[in-house]
């Protein structure tokens, strides 16, 4: 079965955010992932996932400065300084927290600026950022957000994702989410069988809505079995939004134990 991480960023909202991590594990995770970790000390954390017996598998770089709309600054131009030192910090929390993943954020391209510009500064950084995790067992990770949501977005297409993961060498990973991608492409498990030598995490919600797998128009059941079928065995992370409490929309996972 899959191998599902709970996304704590977004479920156990019921709770306040570090002890999601516990209730995670009493419902029966024992794998999550956080988008944005960093206002909570590396080692408070560290101590909530010895008790709780939980691993923490995924974290983001930071957004940079939200208000004023950066969705990460991976490929500003004028950002790189900023950017590399939260790079650094995320591969902090990620080389003390045993995480495996670094998803680097991009940011977006104002519509008057050339996207190959920020696509040059993009991948230098990851250049950059793969120099420092030399010696480490984190991965770098890029994933493509669909422009709906994200407007301007570097890499909206599992194609544009792809050109930065070639043009890293393969040296990088792609960050395939089921919910991105049926808003901008469809086709989701000819596009996964296609794409599984470079795809190292998922994750999923509903469309519309964001919520449970047993809502929307995506068949997620029948994803999650071609996932066994292809033998995929990274980790699913479950990046939605509960309808109503956490617990009381859980039951989705009750055939997949």
């Amino acid at each position: 079965m899959p191998n599902f991480a709970a996304n704590i960023s977004t479920m156990f909202g019921e709770v306040p955010e570090l002890e999601r991590i516990g209730a995670a594990a009493k419902a029966g995770f024992d794998v999550v992932e956080w988008l944005f970790p960093y206002s909570h000390p590396i080692q408070d954390i560290k101590n909530e996932l010895r008790k709780s017996d939980v691993r923490l598998v995924l974290i983001n770089t930071a957004l940079g400065s939200p208000r004023a709309g950066d969705r990460g600054i991976g490929a500003l131009p004028d950002r790189i300084d900023d950017f590399r030192d939260q790079f650094s910090q995320a591969l902090d929390y990620a080389t003390s927290l045993d995480v495996k993943f670094i998803h680097v954020m991009a940011g977006i391209v104002p519509k008057s600026h050339n996207r190959d510009d920020y696509v040059g500064t993009f991948c230098e950084n990851l250049r950059w950022g793969l120099v420092q995790c030399s010696g480490s067992d984190v991965d770098l990770l890029v994933e493509p957000l669909n422009s709906f949501d994200t407007p301007g977005y570097l890499h909206t297409t599992t194609e544009e994702a792809m050109e930065i993961v070639r043009n890293l060498d393969l040296q990088i990973g792609l960050q395939y989410d089921f919910y991105h991608m049926q808003l901008m492409e469809g086709n989701l498990g000819a596009t996964v069988e296609k794409l599984l030598p470079y795809i190292k995490h998922i994750q999923f919600s509903s469309v519309p809505g964001r919520h449970e797998p047993q809502y929307g128009e995506v068949n997620l059941d029948f994803l999650f079995r071609l996932l066994d079928d292809l033998s995929y065995f990274g980790y699913v992370g479950c990046e939605y939004k509960p309808k109503q409490s956490t617990l009381d929309g859980l039951d989705w996972i009750n055939d997949w134990r």
